[in-house]
């Protein structure tokens, strides 16, 4: 049974933003990046709530899964203030760089073990390319709620990057790889069998918001995939991708894939409430 007050919330919280302030005295870059990953926490907090509500989930499993985006990413402030990048290859795994910052800190310890072992695990596994098999339900659950909000700004961060991009570019952004014409046919392979793109066949710009597109296949709740339709976020990441058939056959077959499984809920629920 997960039993989770209000003010429990709120005094993370608290810290959690006076944890991140601490970032902010260094020089420009750092502080610029610091700002989006602590607005890029507060919109997932957001996201997450929303997934969450439309799966009439009660107070207790909101606050959860609150805590959860509140937490993920709380290691990509030391990330950057150290290596100077967001690129986990090139520094160490942020999620399990934030494991270890809450655990250093002590800041779970009001929870029983049980309880916080199980934040611990959905923050470990929220950016694995997929989730084990061998876990509990209630963490599966929970993780997918988690990869599930995070995706969604994730792709409004980078969509309006790339749409409102001028001569100064952030690397952090771009994980340092280089904006040149054209992708890997790896990447169209990948996606055209309908998987998520192996990272290693990432080499350019162009191949990273393919990527980003085929996270589609990792979206598990209806609500998400309503709003990815609703904000256009597919039509917008193909407006800034080369204008060649491959692109082309690429987002035909998405927008097929994403319209079956908005249709494949539709159904579900319809039996749902006949029977």
């Amino acid at each position: 049974m997960i039993k989770i007050s209000d003010q429990c919330v709120e005094k993370l919280k608290k810290w959690f933003f006076s944890y991140v302030e601490t970032f902010k005295h260094g020089n420009n870059v750092l502080t610029e990046n610091t700002i989006l990953k602590e607005n890029h926490t507060i919109r997932v907090c957001n996201e997450i709530e929303d997934i969450g509500k439309s799966l009439d989930l009660n107070s207790n499993k909101l606050r959860l899964a609150e805590i959860t985006a509140l937490f993920h990413d709380i290691g990509r402030f030391e990330q950057y203030a150290r290596y100077q990048t967001f690129v986990d290859s090139k520094s160490e795994n942020h999620a399990l760089l934030s494991v270890k910052i809450l655990e250093n800190k002590g800041i779970l310890n009001g929870f029983d073990e049980t309880l916080k072992n199980l934040i611990f695990r959905i923050i470990k596994y929220h950016n694995r390319a997929t989730l084990p098999e061998k876990e509990n339900e209630t963490c599966l659950f929970f993780s997918k709620l988690l990869r599930d909000a995070d995706k969604l700004d994730i792709w409004k961060v980078v969509i309006n990057y790339y749409h409102e991009k001028n001569s100064r570019r952030n690397s952090a952004l771009e994980l340092d790889l280089p904006d040149t014409a054209g992708f890997s046919n790896e990447v169209y392979q990948d996606l055209m069998d309908k998987q998520i793109v192996d990272i290693r066949h990432v080499k350019s710009l162009n191949d990273f918001k393919l990527l980003q597109v085929g996270w589609i296949f990792d979206i598990n709740f209806d609500a998400t995939l309503n709003a990815v339709r609703s904000r256009h976020y597919l039509e917008m990441i193909q407006a800034v991708l080369p204008e060649t058939k491959k692109i082309q056959e690429i987002f035909h077959m998405i927008q097929t894939y994403l319209s079956e499984k908005i249709n494949e809920e539709k159904f579900r629920q319809k039996k749902q409430n006949e029977n």
